[in-house]
């Protein structure tokens, strides 16, 4: 026996009972949003800047963008200084600029636990799931449909799940609940179910007020009034078209103080130029509309620049990602936002493929590195996304779940304090030796290097004597075992009585609408 392989037996020897409890026990702990120690990646220079800033301008007052179906916009527009003929709004040089300049930098979104708020903005990085998928995928089970059980069951994992910050919104749409009563039920979930933070609901302006009303029974509603409580997606349709809806919801939320995520919605050669200049154009332009309403609304309303970019297939018309293109508009999208001086939402773990195998994994892993490298504030999508975000995969929940601890640990940069310069231990052992015994490598083996939960590291005969698993088998057993260990977070009766009441008298009032 060498002796590298005989001090690693002695290392391993006392204790490893002690620290095999240790890694099985239940946890619910959640690591503190990301701060950055690393510096962005910037890919346009300043000359490139301009000349998309001052495009992005030009698009606004010459070509313009339509608010459809919502008079009082147009209105507020119009006072404004803009130049309103039907639904569309032209809006002068500087003018949105000047009006975004009022959205906060930063701010805080509380949670109900106040140990897992999250401060969105600044060098910070705040990890939430996947968002809308209507199917659900398990490795036993196949690709079906979503129930409001397999939502419940995604907001016990992202509780669970000590790197996600965030429990989301609609981690997956279920099916088998009325469409104009699912807000109730996935709301109750978020509220109930987890104690991270959580958005509220889009897809009507009236879910929208029933989020802030439910939100003042969870927090108080005075609370609500003067603090950020939740954050909502506003899509734009793009290109360059503001829905009555989507700007239905914003308008609540703004009004309540609460923060939105203005989000073109790009397809790169479908719903933007095939470009990357083209598409940050426009991309620019349309944030720069998005949060300057937000403004006319309520000054100071928290908002998010927010870019999701894909491009598409030229022969399947399918969208594509993981994509240097995508990468280069994501980067240059957050050099953008910073020069505004708003928080930034991209990139997720995002891929094309199907089944949680190696095209998901290379996609999404250059996806997740690409938003940490970007600057990214506000990560939807970090987790459990599979086949362009139609399906909410359990499996690759938590595997991406799992991987997000890369992030945490690449982000902190290197250590150049004494003990990370680590002289002592290289004075220690010497020419000849090793470290797996020196006074260094024992006062910090625990936590020097990132280790998964989920991958499996033991020696090839090991693996297979215990059935040749690969990261799918693991990862189903993970999941079976986070949900058989959840444990509800302490609410107070009274509170979660007062929600259901809500949601029960709500969903009384009106007729199941499955359209």
């Amino acid at each position: 026996m060498s002796d590298v392989a005989a001090a690693g037996r002695r290392v391993r020897g006392g204790g490893g009972a002690a620290r095999r409890a240790e890694r099985t026990a239940v946890s619910v702990e959640t690591a503190r949003f990301i701060t950055r120690n690393i510096p962005n990646f910037e890919v346009l220079n300043e000359e490139a800047l301009q000349i998309i800033e001052w495009n992005a301008e030009t698009v606004l007052e010459e070509i313009g963008v339509n608010f459809v179906e919502n008079p009082a916009a147009l209105d507020l527009w119009r006072n404004a200084g803009a130049d309103v003929q039907g639904e569309r709004v032209r809006i002068p040089r500087g003018l949105a600029r000047k009006l975004c300049a009022t959205a906060p930098s930063e701010f805080t979104q509380h949670a109900r636990n106040p140990e897992r708020n999250v401060v969105v903005g600044g060098k910070n990085l705040v990890l939430a799931p996947v968002y809308g998928p209507p199917f659900v995928r398990t490795a036993e089970g196949g690709r079906r449909y979503a129930t409001i059980d397999d939502f419940q069951k995604f907001v016990k994992l992202a509780y669970m799940s000590k790197w996600l910050h965030h429990s989301g919104g609609t981690v997956c749409e279920p099916t088998d609940v009325p469409v104009n009563k699912r807000h109730l039920d996935m709301l109750l979930a978020h509220m109930t179910l987890s104690d991270k933070p959580f958005m509220g609901s889009v897809t009507e302006p009236s879910r929208a007020q029933d989020s802030v009303d439910m939100a003042g029974i969870l927090f108080g509603h005075d609370f609500v009034r003067d603090n950020t409580v939740m954050t909502s997606l506003i899509n734009i349709n793009s290109p360059l078209t503001f829905d009555g809806i989507m700007m239905g919801a914003l308008e609540v939320y703004a009004r309540n103080n609460q923060a939105a995520i203005i989000s073109p919605f790009i397809v790169g050669g479908a719903m933007a130029p095939v470009s990357v200049a083209g598409t940050l154009t426009q991309v620019l332009a349309e944030v720069l509309a998005g949060v300057a309403y937000s403004q006319l609304i309520r000054k100071g309303a928290p908002v998010i620049f927010g870019a999701f970019v894909t491009s598409i297939d030229m022969n399947s018309g399918a969208p594509t990602f993981g994509t240097p293109e995508a990468s280069h508009i994501t980067y240059g999208a957050g050099q953008l936002a910073r020069r505004l001086n708003l928080p930034f939402r991209s990139a997720g773990a995002f891929c094309g493929s199907k089944l949680p195998d190696a095209q998901a994994a290379y996609e999404s892993a250059n996806s997740l590195n690409m938003g940490l490298l970007s600057g990214v504030n506000f990560m939807l999508h970090a987790c459990g996304w599979l086949e362009g975000g139609l399906v909410a995969s359990f499996e690759k929940f938590v595997m991406d779940a799992d991987q997000l601890g890369t992030l945490h640990h690449f982000a902190r940069g290197v250590d150049m304090s004494e003990n990370g310069q680590a002289m002592g231990a290289i004075a220690e052992v010497g020419p000849g030796g090793h470290y797996l015994g020196c006074e260094h490598t024992q006062a910090n083996f625990k936590n020097s290097f990132w280790r998964s939960d989920l991958f499996d590291y033991k020696p090839f005969e090991t693996w297979d004597e215990e059935g040749a698993r690969d990261t799918q088998a693991l990862a189903s057993v993970r999941v079976q075992k986070m949900l058989d260990t959840y444990q509800k977070p302490e609410l107070d009766p009274a509170i979660e009585e007062a929600l259901n009441d809500y949601v029960a008298t709500k969903k009384a009032s009106m007729p199941d609408a499955f359209m």
